[in-house]
């Protein structure tokens, strides 16, 4: 005797959470920020053999204050993290980030002074994708990943 029984037929009772968590998942705009050939990766998975778009992540944006999902391709030289963190910075919350290839996720081979020797130890990352350069099926898993993240958090998980 709860509500169900006051409902018509054909109604659905569910939570707010898990429909602002379904449409969030559903709509992605990444922002790729990359400097190597994983960016180069990253267009063949945008292309239409594999098609990004059919998991939600369809509307690229070039714009941090347009994004939800930062996608990081390639290595990153320590006079370009000034850059990536001030547009990590300007996403707005909730934002995501990928760490795509070696390079992004812990320097890669170039084991240097100038360079990275991974993002997360500037700013969060949600998943990593290894390779070199990442096949774009893995691409596609880490999007399936953070689309489970991005299901699955509440409204105040970040804040």
């Amino acid at each position: 005797m709860g509500v169900e029984s006051w409902l018509p037929e054909g109604a659905l009772t569910t939570r707010v959470e898990s429909v602002v968590g379904w449409a969030r998942k559903n709509s992605l705009w990444p922002m790729p920020f990359g400097t190597a050939c994983c960016a180069i990766e990253l267009m063949s998975v945008l292309a239409s053999r594999y098609d990004m778009a059919r998991f939600g992540a369809e509307v690229i944006r070039f714009s941090p204050r347009q994004s939800d999902l930062m996608m990081v391709c390639g290595r990153i030289a320590i006079k370009m993290m000034p850059v990536l963190l001030r547009i990590w910075e300007q996403m707005p919350e909730p934002k995501w980030c990928i760490a795509m290839g070696a390079c992004a996720s812990c320097g890669g081979v170039f084991d240097t002074y100038a360079m990275i020797q991974g993002i997360d130890r500037f700013i969060p990352v949600d998943v990593y994708v290894p390779g070199c350069p990442p096949r774009p099926e893995s691409v596609i898993d880490a999007l399936i990943k953070i689309q489970e993240i991005v299901q699955k958090e509440k409204f105040s998980a970040r804040n």
